[in-house]
């Protein structure tokens, strides 16, 4: 009789681990990406282990993801810090992303359908309830609006079929989000122009023009930059 073999590594113990550290993961990316911890924030692991209520396994695990990212740099002796910013960097992660989405979102206009157009049209009315609202009242609901945003830009791209092509596009949306919130409290004519900005991406996205939207998603993200290179 032949005893089958338990894999120790398959089991409720295993899989929990596993989503512990997807979670720490992404929370953990947000909170850098939204300036819970700024640019060059020492990650003590006392503190971390805390706050995310995991264990120092986890947490390092979590930590090394976000080092193969970019988001944290690692120092021999000293642990992990959240990476710097510069003028530099955001000119070449916006170079980058710019490259990544105008490829992603030509794939897109060519591989989408009709269920890849309504989720485009309902996820940009989310965001536009918040984007049409006054500047206090948009400040007061910022998380949801950068969910939102997210979304947005996500759904426009969604029926691209190249899985690294999109990851890429993803990893380089996040390392802009976090020079974008450098521009979150200058309310000079951003709400209005943005909220235009995103309809005519919809829009030309919709009617697949592929030119028009590549111009056009180039042309918004470039703004941003351009903004936040001068607050730097």
């Amino acid at each position: 009789m032949t005893s089958g073999t338990l894999n120790p590594t398959s089991g409720p113990s295993s899989r929990s681990e596993a989503s512990s550290s997807r979670d720490v993961l992404t929370r953990l990316r947000t909170d850098i990406v939204s300036s819970v911890f700024g640019p060059e924030t020492r990650l003590k692991f006392a503190d971390m282990t805390k706050r995310y209520d995991v264990s120092i396994g986890t947490l390092r695990e979590a930590l090394s993801q976000l080092s193969s990212e970019g988001f944290v740099t690692v120092e021999a002796g000293k642990g992990f810090k959240v990476s710097p910013v510069s003028a530099v960097e955001l000119i070449e992660i916006t170079d980058h992303f710019i490259s990544f989405e105008k490829r992603a979102v030509r794939e897109a206009i060519v591989h989408g359908g009709e269920d890849w157009e309504a989720n485009i049209v309902a996820v940009h009315h989310r965001l536009s309830l918040i984007e049409g609202l006054p500047w206090e009242r948009r400040m007061e609901r910022h998380s949801e609006w950068v969910e939102r945003h997210r979304e947005f830009h996500e759904a426009i791209v969604a029926a691209c079929p190249g899985r690294w092509l999109f990851r890429l596009r993803s990893i380089m949306f996040d390392q802009l989000d976090r020079y974008r919130f450098v521009t979150k409290r200058a309310p000079e004519g951003l709400g209005g122009r943005k909220f235009e900005e995103h309809r005519e991406i919809m829009m030309a996205t919709l009617a697949r023009d592929a030119d028009l939207a590549s111009a056009l998603i180039e042309q918004h993200i470039r703004d941003t930059s351009e903004r936040a290179l001068k607050l730097l």
